[in-house]
């Protein structure tokens, strides 16, 4: 396997592992916030490629879809805390889990009801098509070069937020002692209402940018959604930079296992044997690596130990 193809594939790691860590940087600030369990969450990023594909369609503007898509997501996830979320904080996770499943029906039937069951599809803007050379003759796509740059780009701003601002000092203190802050004078509401807005952004932001290399339909959010828990489990709950880290993580081991695990196995398997052997492990292999993970940190990579 030449060095060009690994090359290409390291980078289609990279792009898939950012574009979970738009997921699962939203996910991990509402669990270690508010301690909530958001299976919802998932929809918020169908609704971001839904109004992406949709504001694009009708005003011939990748861009302008995008921040489409970043709005709506938002007062999605504002809209739903302020009406269903904000009744659950004080409930156990069982209630959490049963209210936001539900609103996994809502969100998809409705969506279902407004665009109909067909697939839409979301064009790569003219000005990001085509590839872009890199050394040692890379020819590698402009676009997921781009999904690579925005990742990153907002990885480094969430951090100035928390780290350097004084609503992510608030952030940070509501992990730890939420009603420390709201004996403070901070307004715990609208902290929640905030954090669970921006993280909602998150999530619409990446399935507007994933909407432009798969197509957007009802229920897209579902499976993401799974490789977002894994990620947070990975990288430790309510940890920003962990769930960076274990977003990579997960998108080299899942994108390079795919390729080289079958590759691996025809060493000793005839060819069928070990495409079907290789896939099947490669398909584990993230599941894998987050049960080596709690092994050996139970709290994940980033966690605060107990």
């Amino acid at each position: 396997m030449s060095a060009v193809l690994i090359a290409e594939q390291v980078l289609n790691g990279l792009q898939f592992g950012i574009m979970l860590f738009l997921m699962a940087a939203g996910l991990t600030l509402i669990f270690g916030v508010m301690g909530l369990i958001n299976l919802a969450h998932g929809s918020l990023y169908m609704i971001g490629a839904f109004a992406a594909a949709a504001v694009a369609s009708a005003t011939g503007s990748f861009f302008i879809g995008l921040i489409a898509a970043l709005i709506a997501a938002a007062a999605a996830g504002a809209l739903v805390e302020l009406l269903v979320i904000r009744r659950l904080y004080d409930k156990d996770h069982l209630d959490q889990v049963l209210a936001t499943f539900a609103l996994i029906l809502v969100f998809s039937e409705g969506t279902r009801w407004l665009f109909g069951s067909f697939p839409l599809f979301l064009d790569i803007p003219a000005v990001l098509s085509g590839p872009i050379s890199l050394p040692g003759d890379i020819k590698y796509p402009l676009y997921r070069m781009t999904l690579i740059a925005i990742g990153l780009a907002v990885a480094f701003g969430l951090y100035l937020l928390i780290a350097r601002t004084r609503i992510g000092i608030q952030i940070r203190a509501g992990e730890n002692d939420r009603e420390m802050i709201a004996a403070l004078g901070v307004d715990i509401s609208r902290l929640y209402t905030l954090v669970f807005a921006l993280g909602a952004a998150l999530a619409g932001l990446a399935g507007a940018l994933v909407g432009a290399i798969q197509s957007v339909q009802v229920g897209m959010g579902e499976p993401v959604l799974i490789l977002a828990f894994v990620v947070i489990v990975i990288g430790g709950i309510g940890s920003v930079k962990g769930a960076l880290v274990g977003a990579i993580l997960v998108g080299l081991t899942d994108t390079l296992g795919g390729i080289f695990l079958p590759e691996l196995f025809k060493l000793f398997l005839e060819p069928s044997s070990a495409t079907s052997v290789g896939s099947s492990l490669a398909s584990m292999s993230i599941y894998i690596l987050m049960a080596a993970v709690l092994i050996w940190r139970p709290t994940g990579l980033f966690g605060a130990r107990a």
